[in-house]
């Protein structure tokens, strides 16, 4: 018997709909109502008959049954009762054609959530009824069925091109020729429709749309001109796709299509305009043939510099006026995020501020210039250069966007054209410094951040007087620049420093006091959001100069008012955060210097951290004493990791008041990888630190990181195992045979990523041979047994690594094994004499002598010279480094 509502409920759930939309409701009372419902089982076909069939109501009250039935079936599809999933089914798929586009758009939302629940192939009613209406030339109903279509496009597209039971084609053939055929559509909702729907398809690029490119081109060269700029804005996004996933269909058309993008970027509508000039990047990026692009620069050039300009409504324009008085909106605090701890991934930082903001044709324009530097370096200068130095010229109040532009352009050049810009770049950086205190605060603020992009040149030249002036007068720029009343200034000021103190480093020594002055005093301006870019130029300086900041002068100035504000800040303020990584900065310049602010530090990190699991562990997140974030337990770990590294042993006093040990082991099995991250950093920190402390634990520990050097995980989340990687070799250092249940199951795991270096990252296989040196070290005996799987890429590994400690350890653990099992040495000895000529200068006297002897015994070992034979395959460079080792 078919399923018919009860009049009953039908007007409960209508009523209760009808005040869930009405704007003076209390939305909270009437949405757990609308919950209560959900435990009746035909819940979902009241709402589904009500925006199906309720012409009597408003479109409002339907939309709103058509969203909540679309948000239940998302979680509860799959376990509702097949005759009911039937019955939706049944009652969306006349509304494709509903008469009111707000019907229409919303059955296509709730259509691509039952196709993502229950497969293409579950619903075949769906493919004959779309096609029915792209072919029915009624316009609701080809409307409907495309809108539809794009949403299964935008969210599911792999599903259009699978196989269905039945069928002697996939559905994406059954599409595409219709979706072609409506580019020629006078309707521009169905052009639009259309186009949006193949551009889906165009990064997923299935043999469907491959094997019908032509047919696309075509059709996207007749749409290029169309009078609506949403659908150009179409084909210029799908022509950036194609050129960065499929460019050779592009090829015996680019010179047109260069031009046709050439044309857009100057289209009236900004959205054209944009979506044109990311084809200029996606070009440069693809790496293809850039003689072709050559001859246009110099028409590209002056367009992607007059884009640069901000335009009248850029929301900037209105931000650049607020002084620091104003306080900050929520919206003005952008979204941050730490990066985990890892032992040697420095090159994994990204520090890309911009990501969160508001892209536009400004910033496009700007990109596009910088990567066009990267590809054709100096060949840029002669067009562009005149054009900056006419808008530098400018001096009227109304043109200063187009002297904001010519600095932009400047900074974004900086690297690209650095060979041609060098002989100019004192005049360049000379002639900048005065921007810093022009009246607009929009040019002060870029001058700022161009400045920062020559901070190297800047600092190379203070070897010299006029180089040493120039950095003093830009240092002292940017520091008054700090303090600028403007908040963007600020901003820009504050970030421009960090860069600058990053490439100043010892540098900065003479200058400590005037630097905390600046910063310490802008403590006291700043509003939230620059305060998170002030604790980074803060921690920036302590990592620039280290040890140097170890003096009371220095800390009475650094540390009241970051104590201050540590105490006013709750354990579940994001503001934390960047507070936390001063600190750990400050932690790790001051070492033991830090100890007297330690234990408060350290009792705040621990306290953090078990509140947060705690929360993690709740049954009800709503009944924590917080909310869990598991930000809060990654920062504090890092910060504990920096107290580890600065106070070194004096660390295990204040970790044997606590229960970090038992924490810590919970967090090194944690399921969020940043989390566990984070957590092994500690553990070798510790195991250098106060290895002690670990003991009671250590097998517990041992085994909780070589779990996470399973080759699955490891390709998932390399740099989890690459600091359980560097973790268990601290451990071995400080534990020695303590280790060898492990080891086997260690080696186990790290031949394979020696043997197959290339597809790992290089600090994750420096680590593996490192760690594999130190197992062999304490454990010779063991590792030994199998050297002949993994001696000759072991040896590979090493010989990339720099001289330090940590090369020290592996290589007695190559002594250590070689002496085992000298025979299993034999077959890449070459590659052993290769690594051991890798050193520049072994600093211990003790590892000299063992490689000696190892050399020495091999040499002794091999007859009918099969020695020399070892020696004529070494460079000459290598041989002759082997005469430091008395062979």
């Amino acid at each position: 018997m078919a399923w018919r509502p009860q009049e009953e409920g039908l007007g409960e759930i209508c009523g209760l709909l009808e005040q869930h939309i009405s704007p003076t409701s209390d939305k909270s009372v009437i949405w757990k109502q609308l919950q209560h419902y959900k435990q009746f089982s035909d819940f979902n076909n009241y709402l589904a008959f009500i925006f199906a069939h309720a012409e009597g109501k408003s479109v409002e009250i339907r939309q709103a049954a058509g969203l909540l039935l679309k948000n239940n079936l998302r979680s509860s599809f799959r376990t509702l009762d097949p005759a009911h999933q039937q019955y939706i089914k049944s009652e969306l798929l006349p509304c494709l054609g509903a008469a009111d586009k707000h019907i229409r758009s919303t059955v296509g939302t709730i259509i691509t959530v039952i196709v993502q629940q229950g497969r293409i192939f579950g619903w075949p009613e769906l493919l004959q009824a779309l096609v029915h209406c792209l072919d029915s030339n009624d316009l609701n109903l080809m409307e409907g069925a495309l809108a539809a279509l794009l949403k299964i496009c935008e969210d599911i597209p792999q599903e259009l091109d699978s196989e269905i039971p039945g069928l002697t084609e996939r559905p994406i053939d059954a599409f595409l020729p219709r979706l072609f055929q409506l580019f020629k559509s006078p309707h521009v909702s169905i052009r639009k429709l259309s186009l949006g729907s193949i551009n889906q398809f165009i990064i997923l690029m299935p043999t469907a749309l491959f094997m019908s490119m032509d047919q696309c081109l075509q059709g996207l060269f007749v749409l290029a001109h169309d009078p609506i700029a949403e659908i150009r804005k179409l084909v210029c996004a799908a022509f950036v796709q194609l050129v960065e996933v499929q460019p050779a269909v592009l090829e015996p058309h680019m010179r047109n299509i260069i031009e046709y993008m050439l044309q857009a970027n100057r289209d009236a509508d900004d959205e054209v305009a944009l979506e044109s000039c990311e084809f200029w990047s996606t070009y440069c990026e693809a790496q293809l043939d850039p003689e072709l692009l050559r001859e246009f620069l110099p028409h590209l050039i002056p367009v992607l510099l007059s884009n640069m300009a901000y335009a009248e409504d850029d929301e900037s324009l209105a931000d650049a006026e607020e002084d620091e008085s104003i306080p900050d909106r929520d919206q003005d605090l952008k979204p941050r995020f730490h990066s985990s701890r890892s032992h040697g991934l420095d090159d994994m930082k990204d520090d890309d501020d911009e990501a969160v903001n508001i892209w536009n044709l400004r910033k496009c324009s700007a990109a596009g210039l910088d990567i066009l530097s990267d590809v054709f370096g100096d060949e840029i200068l002669p067009t562009l250069m005149p054009l900056v130095q006419a808008k530098l010229s400018t001096s009227d109040a109304r043109s200063w966007k187009e002297r904001e532009a010519a600095v932009l352009a400047l900074g974004a050049i900086a690297e690209g054209c650095v060979r041609g810009l060098f002989p100019h770049l004192a005049e360049i950086v000379a002639f900048l410094i005065p921007l810093l205190d022009d009246k607009f605060p929009l040019i002060r603020s870029i001058t700022c951040w161009t400045l920062s992009r020559f901070s190297k040149f800047i600092v190379q030249g203070v070897g010299h007087q006029k180089g040493y002036d120039q950095f003093n007068r830009v240092l002292v720029g940017l520091l008054q620049r700090v303090l600028d009343t403007n908040k963007r200034v600020q901003e820009a000021a504050c970030s421009a420093f960090a860069t600058l103190e990053e490439e100043a480093a010892e540098e900065l020594t003479p200058h400590v006091a005037i630097i905390l002055q600046h910063l310490l005093c802008a403590f006291g301006r700043y509003q939230k959001r620059n305060l998170r870019i002030l604790y980074d130029a803060i921690g920036t300086l302590a990592d620039a100069v280290g040890g140097e900041l170890n003096q009371s002068r220095y800390l009475d100035i650094l540390m009241p008012p970051l104590i201050a504000k540590w105490q006013l800040v709750s354990n579940s303020d994001k503001d934390l955060f960047p507070l936390l990584e001063c600190f750990t900065s400050i932690a790790q310049a001051l070492g033991t210097g830090f100890s007297q602010f330690a234990e408060p530090v350290f009792q705040r990190c621990i306290s953090i951290i078990q509140s947060q699991l705690l929360a993690k562990a709740s049954v009800d997140p709503l009944s924590a004493a917080v909310q869990y974030d598991k930000e809060f337990i990654v920062c504090s770990l890092d910060l504990l990791s920096g107290l580890a590294e600065g106070l070194g042993s004096g660390i295990e006093s204040l970790a044997a008041q606590s229960n970090l040990r038992d924490l810590l082991l919970q967090c090194c099995m944690d399921d969020a990888s940043d989390v566990c991250q984070s957590a092994l950093a500690l553990l070798g920190d510790l195991a250098r630190a106060c290895p002690v402390y670990l003991h009671p634990r250590l097998s517990e520990f041992l085994n909780v990181a070589a779990r996470r050097l399973n080759p699955p995980e490891v390709k998932e989340t390399f740099s989890v195992a690459n600091n359980a990687c560097w973790a268990i070799g601290e451990l071995a250092v400080k534990a020695h045979k303590e280790v060898s249940p492990i080891v086997m199951t260690v080696v186990s795991c790290l031949a394979p990523i020696l043997q197959q270096a290339e597809g790992f990252n290089k600090s994750l296989v420096e680590n593996s041979a490192i760690t594999l040196g130190r197992l062999a070290w304490v454990c010779p005996e063991i590792v030994a047994l199998h050297m002949e799987h993994f001696m000759q890429s072991w040896c590979t590994a090493l010989s990339t690594i720099r001289d330090d400690i940590e090369k020290e350890d592996a290589f007695r653990g190559l002594c250590a094994t070689v002496r085992a099992n000298p025979s299993g040495a034999l077959s890449s000895l070459v590659h052993m004499c290769k690594a051991i000529a890798s050193w520049h200068h072994i600093r211990s006297e003790d590892l000299h002598n063992d490689i000696c002897q190892v050399l020495k015994g091999f040499k002794q070992m091999l007859n009918n010279g099969a020695w020399e034979q070892c020696m004529s395959a070494l460079e000459p460079p290598e041989k002759e480094k082997l005469l430091n080792y008395l062979i």
